[in-house]
């Protein structure tokens, strides 16, 4: 931990925030890249398209197996 305060000390450009700065250098999570966000955002919606996809696939399976 004094190792960070030391690096925060003679940072030249001091950040917005010295909690994330904190945060960032013991290891702890850093903040969210938005591109990562949208990933994640992206792999839900994928997620949930694939799941309709394979309930319609069942029923049109079931049509066939009719015919």
């Amino acid at each position: 931990l004094f190792a960070v305060l030391v690096t925060l000390y003679e940072e030249p450009e001091k950040p917005d925030s010295a909690l994330d700065f904190l945060k960032h250098h013991l290891g702890a999570s850093a903040p969210e890249n938005p591109e990562i966000e949208a990933l994640r955002l992206e792999v839900a919606e994928t997620k949930e398209k694939y799941e309709a996809l394979l309930e319609e696939n069942i029923k049109l399976k079931t049509k066939v197996k009719v015919y």
